[in-house]
């Protein structure tokens, strides 16, 4: 079995998209035959209004997948905030050959919003504000057949830039003060490590009654592997102190991947993992090997200085294999 995580960074249609889809796809459908994938984890899957429908669908979605193999897969996605349909921009979308179990959206049931006053707003702010996580986990569990399952975790934390604070830009790009700056960049780190937490504490519920649950947790983590997001999610031995906890730690698989071909990102020259693959210790007993599709990615702080509208993506999409056996199941490997 064949488990993949893919950044397809604002997939859209119409005006909100900065390329057409036609041009995308030309790029985009041979990355995606690549990975040959049975679960395949998609992020920033952007929502589409469609005449006649009441709620945004994943119209652009369907027509990337037309003639691929991933056209007929069973299909999950996160919703928006008001739990029609999904969200305008940035879905988490998981794609399995296999059929779904179960379907669970993760956003501030274990972890509720932060309140926090923030100091450097203009005019200043006098109420604490929620520190919202800007989308939702999704976990789906996988039917592997013969009453076996697989859960997967598809998730797309919050990038490391600063946050919006009230009257401390002055544009896009540009800050009023350092202190502005600094304290978005603060709230950015909070949510995202708030977010980690809760993914936590749900790795705590599945795996301290079933420790040999076979889990995968796939996505775009914004953060490499010794930053705080990734070390909270995995729970490391070395972290807790505590050997009788292992059972129910993470194990980051991408660190199988050569040094020189472990990236997921290309950002002002600096190759860095991103995109991550993480495993129960059950599927690491089954996890046979790891690629990182990163041979045709340009540099995406150089794209975005000269403006280029890029076709593909400036995430490599990561591919695990694992020598799970569902041929008892629906469909054979």
């Amino acid at each position: 079995m064949r488990i993949a995580t893919f950044n397809l960074e604002s997939l859209d249609l119409g005006p909100k998209a900065r390329m057409p889809l036609e041009a995308r796809a030309e790029i985009l459908r041979p990355a995606l035959a690549r990975l040959d994938a049975d679960v395949i984890c998609l992020q920033e899957i952007n929502g589409q209004r469609i005449k006649g429908r009441h709620e945004r669908t994943l119209a652009a979605l369907d027509l990337l997948l037309v003639g691929t193999r991933y056209a007929d897969y069973h299909r999950a996605s996160t919703t928006g905030v008001d739990g029609q349909g999904v969200a305008d921009v940035h879905n988490v979308v998981t794609l399995s050959r296999l059929p779904f179990l179960s379907t669970r959206e993760l956003r501030h049931q274990l972890m509720p919003p932060l309140q926090y006053l923030v100091k450097t707003a203009d005019p200043t702010a006098s109420e604490p504000e929620p520190l919202r996580f800007d989308r939702p986990i999704l976990i789906v569990e996988v039917d592997l057949g013969s009453g076996r399952r697989l859960t997967i975790v598809n998730l797309h934390f919050r990038a490391p830039l600063a946050a919006a604070i009230q009257g401390q830009k002055v544009a896009p790009f540009v800050w009023k003060s350092i202190s502005g700056w600094a304290e978005g960049f603060f709230l950015s780190a909070v949510r995202r490590g708030a977010q980690a937490l809760e993914l936590r504490m749900v790795m705590d519920e599945l795996l301290e009654p079933d420790p040999h649950r076979l889990v995968a947790v796939a996505g775009d983590f914004n953060a490499e592997d010794y930053e705080t997001p990734i070390k909270i999610v995995v729970g490391a031995e070395e972290d807790t102190g505590n050997g009788s906890l292992s059972a129910k730690t993470l194990v980051v698989l991408d660190r199988a991947i050569s040094s020189d071909r472990r990236w997921s990102v290309l950002h002002h020259g600096r190759p860095q993992m991103l995109d991550h693959i993480l495993a129960s210790r059950a599927l690491y007993g089954q996890f046979r090997t790891i690629e990182a599709h990163n041979e045709a990615l340009g540099d995406e702080v150089v794209g975005y200085s000269k403006g280029d509208q890029l076709l593909g993506s400036y995430h490599a999409a990561v591919v695990a294999e694992f020598a799970l056996d569902a041929s008892d199941g629906p469909g054979s490997m």
